[in-house]
């Protein structure tokens, strides 16, 4: 039970996590991956290496102390962490290991003189609390993806039925499941979660579904990462007829339904949820605008076939911002980064729309900028995260 004093305690310790609470977090998950291998699947070392992972979750954890006396005040942040825990399978049993592994973080890095026994003794009772939270909240998730028609829980047998190269950099990855049976019907923008033994180790991994799964089909589309240790695998080892585990559809990054005009603005590969939205939304009559940016042409993808949606759908308007002209693919809309004028240029008349957009960090960053000097109501604005979430300065 976490007592008042138990949450003025929490509340005191937030300077120091403002301060210091990267490095401790740094060195809870050197001490965990290191003592606890089972857990070692669950995080990509990619993200760890890079500082994204430690900073996701030091944010986190300062944002919960902040918060402590009034959770609701955390706003979707509870949710992004559920589906995220939901989509790698996190389990009950994996809940005391962190928390074992924090409160020996948080009394090796503060010291015996700052993390007291009353220290101690609140933080333990407050990831107590969250632990609570978060397994009840899972819990119900997995149950309704298991009770879903078509949905199932843990890992279920899928092979790869088609791989499309989509561009120089990114193939798509059609699974059917092995079983024959009917699929959980995913909300366009969610992702599904793989799982696959590397070299004898496990790795999962995270990907955004590229189409509408109403066919009995996912479809994942990836990038090839330099030194990306699954996305080669992907491309250059997984061939149809492979068998691969996949987790059921999680996440909340999706398609809201409204009438009101829908922006769509991807980076890179950050088109790949966009799609899925796109598709779901020329089902009905609500305007369109699709913007589009890449480094040039041969990156491209999906280009040909939202051309081909254009064509059939007068309520869609697509643009496409080229960083650098390779003068050898068909011609952009714009030729550098997408300014504020340029994308003022393209967005509908009316700004009383929704907006969804996805892509590299800095890329993100721009686009909510000028979206929120350009008029777009900062509530109607949504925001996904390929890895980690991080702070859009």
């Amino acid at each position: 039970m976490l007592t008042a004093q138990d949450r003025a305690i929490i509340q005191s310790t937030v300077p120091l996590l403002e301060s210091g609470g990267e490095a401790l977090i740094t060195h809870f998950y050197r001490m965990m991956l290191s003592e606890y291998p089972q857990v070692r699947p669950l995080f990509n070392q990619a993200h760890q290496a890079s500082g994204d992972q430690p900073r996701a979750l030091a944010n986190g954890v300062l944002m919960y102390a902040r918060h402590i006396d009034r959770l609701d005040q955390l706003g979707d942040l509870v949710a992004k962490i559920i589906n995220k825990h939901v989509a790698l399978q996190i389990q009950p049993e994996h809940y005391p290991i962190v928390g074992a592994c924090l409160l020996r973080a948080i009394s090796e890095v503060l010291g015996s003189e700052i993390a007291t026994p009353a220290v101690m003794h609140a933080w333990g009772a407050a990831y107590g609390q969250l632990a609570d939270i978060l397994i009840g909240a899972e819990k119900a998730l997995y149950d309704e993806k298991a009770q879903a028609p078509g949905g199932w829980r843990g890992a279920r047998p899928f092979k790869l039925v088609k791989r499309v190269e989509e561009s120089t950099e990114i193939t798509s990855f059609y699974f059917a499941p092995v079983d024959d049976g009917p699929i959980l019907k995913a909300t366009p923008g969610q992702y599904i979660s793989l799982r696959l033994v590397l070299d004898g180790e496990e790795v999962r991994r995270n990907y955004s579904l590229s189409a509408l799964s109403d066919g009995g089909e996912y479809r994942i589309s990836v990038k090839r990462e330099a030194g990306g240790r699954v996305s080669n695998y992907l491309h250059d080892q997984l061939r149809v007829g492979a068998e691969i585990d996949l987790f059921p559809p999680s996440g909340d990054f999706t398609l809201v339904v409204s009438d009101k005009p829908l922006l769509l603005i991807s980076g890179g590969v950050g088109i790949t949820p966009t799609l899925a939205m796109l598709e779901a939304a020329l089902a009905t009559e609500r305007p369109v605008h699709f913007i589009h940016c890449a480094r040039n042409g041969g990156v491209h993808a999906f280009r040909e076939w939202v051309d081909g949606l254009a064509v059939k759908h007068p309520q869609l308007k697509r643009f496409y911002c080229y960083a650098e002209d390779d003068s050898v693919s068909p011609a952009a809309d714009s030729i550098g980064l997408l300014s504020q004028a340029q994308l003022a240029a393209w967005l509908p008349q009316e700004r009383d729309l929704d907006a969804y957009f996805l892509g590299p960090k800095g890329f993100m960053t721009a686009i909510k900028h000028h979206l929120k000097a350009l008029g777009v109501p900062q509530a109607q604005t949504r925001y996904e995260f390929f890895g980690p979430a991080a702070a859009l300065e």
